[in-house]
């Protein structure tokens, strides 16, 4: 039987740098207004792309195969979150500390930027003491008026949100990438009893046509209270099929939780269709589990095949290491269905909490910056 694989594209290398900034409005203070973090890390047990441990049954479906792709969405979430802090590495260097307006020559791209730092900034409802704006120059006219960056953010306690565009940000890398947009709001505020949190939210990814299970949209909330860190989240593939080409388009939803301490993380996925329109966890996450919806699957591509269904002895081997929940330790993926130690207890209890978001919602994600009055 041909095994089931994800394609996944990694689409951007981004990077933004200062040193043709014009520095006249610079200031040569060592202080500067700049949030220091603005993402969670995320235990590396359910935040890498390794694929190891291979299961016992080399000639079936592995386990490992399955929920290894969930380390890979959740590593493109964290990355977003990363660049919004790569972002501010640089602009650091110039001590931004107060309102102002500069330009710049992008060494990625050669196109010039404009920066804008604004103060007692209004979204959302809501009041930031600061904004930062970068744009491309020439794309002001656009409809997307421009904008590679916006932050919006407040010192004590550290709360925010990024929005990126990184075909502004740099045109040479994202040419053909021109709809893409990221999204992080950060707190340290201690919204319910975490120390920190992020929710990271990403919208109009590329989809190749030679790679049917691309992501077009990704939405991941991560919570850390002390050494542990929830996560539950969507990805949705609209291309994609499982075994037949019948049902199109599903979303890829998960809970997960880790432990930092110990490198230990636990998690159970959903693969409902793109176009559920449904908050119900046992819906999303047991109607249709990756148990549930692999034997549908194989079932009805049994019957195209042969016209006949395979035996329960026939799907145990297929389906082998598919049970909910998967365990991780700092190798990778463990085992599926049982807790290997009780060590993972914890975890289990803190993710049995959480629930994956609304699948047609996050197939519908749109992103957008505060645009400027035009005049």
């Amino acid at each position: 039987m041909k095994k089931f694989s994800f394609f996944l594209s990694i689409f951007f290398l981004l990077s933004i740098a200062f040193i043709g900034c014009k520095q006249n409005n610079l200031t040569d203070e060592t202080d500067d207004i700049l949030p220091v973090t603005f993402k969670v890390d995320i235990p590396s047990s359910i935040s890498n792309n390794a694929v190891v441990n291979k299961s016992a049954k080399d000639d079936v479906m592995q386990g490992n195969e399955i929920y290894q792709h969930l380390n890979n969405f959740i590593k493109i979430g964290e990355s977003s979150a990363e660049l919004t802090e790569m972002i501010m590495s640089e602009i650091r260097k110039y001590h931004l500390n107060h309102a102002m307006i500069f330009s710049f020559t992008s060494d990625e791209d050669g196109r010039v930027k404009n920066v804008e730092v604004i103060e007692n900034s209004e979204f959302e409802g809501a009041l930031w003491q600061y904004q930062l704006n970068i744009s491309d120059a020439e794309s002001v006219p656009n409809t997307d008026q421009g904008f590679a960056l916006q932050i919006f953010w407040n010192r004590s306690p550290i709360k925010g949100i990024s929005i990126l565009k990184p075909y502004n940000i740099n045109r040479t890398e994202n040419e053909n990438n021109p709809n893409s947009m990221f999204r992080i709001d950060y707190s340290e505020a201690g919204e319910n009893g975490y120390d920190a949190q992020m929710t990271v939210s990403v919208a109009g990814l590329p989809l190749p046509v030679n790679e049917p299970y691309s992501v077009s949209t990704l939405k991941m909330f991560v919570g850390r209270t002390g050494e542990l860190v929830v996560i539950k989240g969507n990805t949705n593939h609209p291309n994609a099929t499982l075994f037949t080409t019948d049902e199109v388009g599903f979303n890829w939803a998960f809970v997960a939780a880790g432990d930092d301490a110990e490198n230990l993380g636990t998690a159970e996925v959903g693969l409902p269709p793109s176009t559920l329109n449904s908050n119900d966890r046992n819906v999303i996450l047991k109607d249709y589990s990756i148990k549930n919806v692999f034997t549908n699957r194989i079932n009805a591509w049994f019957f195209q095949q042969w016209g006949v269904t395979p035996t329960q002895t026939q799907l145990d081997d297929l389906l082998f290491n598919t049970q909910a929940p998967g365990f991780f330790n700092a190798d990778g993926f463990v085992i599926a269905g049982n807790s290997p130690t009780a060590a993972y207890e914890p975890l289990l209890t803190a993710m049995n909490a959480l629930n994956p978001y609304n699948p047609s919602e996050i197939s519908n994600l749109i992103l957008n910056f505060k645009f400027a009055a035009v005049k």
